[in-house]
């Protein structure tokens, strides 16, 4: 049997029970007061446009669905089409385009985009605590890609978007950054910020790590240039772990995205951390990737504005 043959992927009534399982797992909460005692559930009729899902609050006479608060708030498309996407989202290495969802879901191409765009909100994590804090190694490191608005192409990299990327081996987790330029006074600090003193730091030769990197507790360096990806003195010292993480990253971005302005990046970026850092090599499988999505959800909300 195949996974997408689940009900809540196409029982409306069913989404709303496992939306409402994950989201609301200790009981229905009103989003307008917080009550959580006198809360009833309002029968679905269709026919007389009464929506699935519908409870309402004893204490402020409001009604409101698990929908309310979370990235689905204000969508036309049906949840269970919500679950089918995320699902899709989570579950592809290296993404999927909006034009596939546009196909799959049998929905307009602006829907398909926006879906995609809020779904990668939902992914967007508000970590903040240090890597590196058991004494561990993370790897810092830059990639290249597309173009930098406004600027001329010209040799090397200085027309393309920069993205700095962080990795902790101990957890396997990875942070990344759209930043303007690779100057030290850029990113010392965003390096400073994410990681702990106490971390083992792991970059190549750029210049501008050097600074930064003796106010950690060591700073391996590889040096590229001299064709050394792995250092001969200390075989930990190497920065490959975050260079597979930018070849899926890269290979996600021109072979299915293909286009991605700078306003942008960094949603792309979310997406491609969130699945980097809940992949199937920490014990986290597609479908229990797919909940942590929908969770994440939660609080989250995206304008098509913006």
């Amino acid at each position: 049997m195949s996974v997408l043959s689940k009900p809540y992927f196409h029982d409306e009534e069913a989404a709303f029970r496992f939306v409402e399982g994950l989201i609301w797992s200790n009981g229905p909460v009103c989003p307008k007061c917080g009550g959580v005692d006198r809360i009833s559930a309002i029968k679905a009729n269709p026919e007389k446009r009464v929506r699935y899902g519908l409870k309402k609050c004893g204490q402020c006479k409001s009604q409101f669905t698990v929908r309310m608060g979370t990235i689905f708030e204000e969508s036309k498309l049906p949840l269970h089409k919500w679950l089918q996407a995320i699902y899709l989202m989570c579950s592809s290495k290296k993404g999927i385009s909006a034009k596939q969802l546009e196909r799959t879901l049998e929905v307009t191409y602006k829907t398909a985009w926006f879906l995609a765009h809020r779904i990668r909100e939902a992914m967007r994590s508000g970590e903040l605590a240090p890597f590196g804090q058991d004494g561990g190694a993370v790897e810092v490191d830059e990639t290249y890609i597309g173009r930098e608005p406004g600027k001329p192409v010209k040799r090397a990299f200085h027309h393309k978007m920069k993205v700095l990327s962080l990795v902790d081996r101990s957890t396997g987790q990875v942070r990344s950054v759209v930043v303007d330029n690779i100057r030290p006074a850029t990113i010392a600090p965003i390096v400073l910020d994410n990681l702990h003193r106490e971390a083992r730091l792991m970059t190549d030769e750029a210049g501008h790590y050097l600074a930064v990197g003796r106010q950690f507790a060591e700073h391996g360096v590889v040096r590229h240039g001299q064709d050394e990806y792995v250092s001969t003195d200390d075989r930990t010292i190497h920065t490959n772990t975050i260079e597979g993480y930018f070849s899926i990253f890269k290979r996600g971005m021109k072979g299915v995205y293909q286009h991605c302005s700078k306003k942008h990046l960094h949603r792309y970026l979310a997406e491609f951390d969130f699945r980097y850092s809940n992949r199937s090599a920490l014990g986290c499988e597609d479908q229990e990737r797919a909940m942590r999505a929908v969770i994440g959800g939660v609080g989250r909300r995206l304008m098509y504005a913006n």
